[in-house]
């Protein structure tokens, strides 16, 4: 591999990193200062809304097909159906997302073979 490839990968290493630590230490140094009299409020309310809303970001990026054509929409809904029933039947966060990739990859895949 070549060095451009070797630091882009530093790179998001870093910076995916970065976005789960500082997060972290921000809340660690504000429940060691937050005073004994508010014992209840544990996490300021915009980090309870921030997991929630990042999440409905990527699901809407995500319902949208990078080639819209028809093999792309088709991939994309049956990927959404496979993992809604998966969810439905699992209520678990990996196995909804390895079906759905799995049926979106199987479907982009037969879509290419059979041009």
């Amino acid at each position: 591999m070549s060095t451009e490839i070797w630091l882009t990968l530093l790179a998001c290493a870093a910076g995916t990193l970065l976005l789960r630590m500082l997060p972290l230490l921000w809340m660690q140094r504000h429940l060691r200062r937050r005073d004994p009299v508010r014992q209840g409020e544990a996490m300021p309310l915009w980090l309870t809304v921030l997991a929630p809303t990042m999440i409905a970001a990527m699901l809407g990026v995500s319902l949208i097909p990078v080639s819209e054509t028809a093999s792309g929409w088709l991939a994309t809904v049956l990927a959404s159906v496979v993992t809604v029933l998966v969810w439905r039947r699992t209520r678990s966060l990996g196995w909804p997302v390895c079906a759905g990739v799995g049926v979106f990859g199987l479907v982009s895949v037969l879509a290419l073979l059979s041009m």
